[in-house]
Order: C-alpha cells, then structure tokens, then sequence
C-alpha cells in the first residue's frame, strides 16, 4: 500500500465533505494529529476506525486502501470485509508480538535484580558473588536476541530527515543506542543518522 497516496486522498475527501482534521478528529474520538499523520502518509488508521472513517469519507475500505475512487460496478463487498478483518488480525498480532518482547525482557531482568539485591545484603564470598551475578545474565543474553527480532520484524521504523520507512537489519537494531524503541540508526534511503521511531502499521509509535 501506497501510504503517501492514500494520505493525499483521505485529505482530498475530508476537505470534500467540508470538514477540518479537528472536525474529523472529533467525529472519530481521536487527535487531529493521528489525521494529520494519515495525510503525510506517515501512518495509516488503525483498522477498529477504518470502516467509520470510510463512512464519514463516504467511500469503501476498498477505495482508502487503494487511495483512489473505484467503479462501483466493480468493487467486491465481500473482499472489502474480508481485507479489513485481514488488518485488524495483523495489528492484533503485531501487539501480541511487542507485548511478549516487553514480557521477555522483563522476566530476564528480574534473575539480575534479585541477585544484586542478594549480593548487596548477603556477606558471602567475592567468587560466589560473582558466579550469582553471571548466573543471572543467562536468561538476559538468551532472550536478548528473540526479542530484538520481534522488534525489528514487526511494522517498521521512519527516519526523522526524509520520513522514509523501513525494516533495518537484524545487525543494526542490535548495535544502535535507543530510547525505548526509538533507536539511531543510518537511514538506508538518505544515508543520514538519527533516532528513527519504530511505528506498527497502525501507524502507532512505539517509544
């Protein structure tokens, strides 16, 4: 999908209903500035909206999706429904996803809490602190790897420059610094560093 494009038609529909991004917004329980990202083609609605949005716009999932009026002759009722259930199952999956990495990388912190915790009130010798210590790090270095990949996979990142969206190497989101899941990473379109923000394609960040 041609996220630009359907951001320029959302716009060109809003304004022919006569209505502003506050307006629309407002209709819709959301911010004008989850609108304004639609319409710079910086995210697209989260499917739970999209049929409402649709109505409002008067216009089928069909033509959102494809960012362009389609013959009404030829539109299929039945794909429509069936590719709005498609993209609800994929944001579905998608929070799943993120919500196991945060789950991972809790429990494989809590082992390396529990012993510097133990270490800090239990006397005990300094070789037997430091095996507790190491022991702990197990689970964080086995888990690391699984849950950098759930990060990198799911929706994508955009580059603060040029907007440009993409899915970086495995290699990359592991050796970049980040802030959450903002990381700074070397756009691979205009070749520029900067902390680039991790969006799912709800088109919701993910800091």
């Amino acid at each position: 999908m041609n996220q630009e494009k359907i951001g320029k038609f959302i716009a060109s529909c809003r304004k022919k209903q006569k209505l502003t991004q506050e307006q629309l917004a407002g209709k819709l329980n959301i911010t004008y500035k989850a609108v304004s990202k639609w319409e710079t083609g910086k995210g697209l609605p989260d499917a739970s909206i999209m049929k409402d949005l649709c109505n409002i716009l008067k216009i089928t999932v069909n033509e959102l999706l494809s960012g362009e009026l389609i013959d009404k002759n030829s539109c299929d009722k039945s794909a429509e429904i069936k590719l709005l259930e498609m993209l609800k199952q994929k944001e579905e999956y998608e929070k799943k996803l993120l919500f196991i990495e945060i789950l991972l990388g809790s429990l494989c912190v809590l082992p390396l809490i529990t012993s510097t915790i133990i270490v800090g009130f239990v006397e005990m010798e300094e070789w037997l602190s430091t095996v507790i210590i190491l022991t702990s790090l197990i689970p964080l270095l086995v888990a690391l790897p699984f849950a950098i990949r759930i990060e990198q996979t799911v929706g994508y990142y955009v580059c603060k420059h040029c907007n440009h969206k993409y899915i970086p190497t495995f290699k990359s989101v592991f050796f970049a610094m980040h802030l959450g899941r903002t990381r700074y990473m070397k756009c691979p379109e205009c070749n520029k560093y900067s902390w680039n923000k991790k969006v799912t394609s709800g088109g919701n960040g993910n800091d």
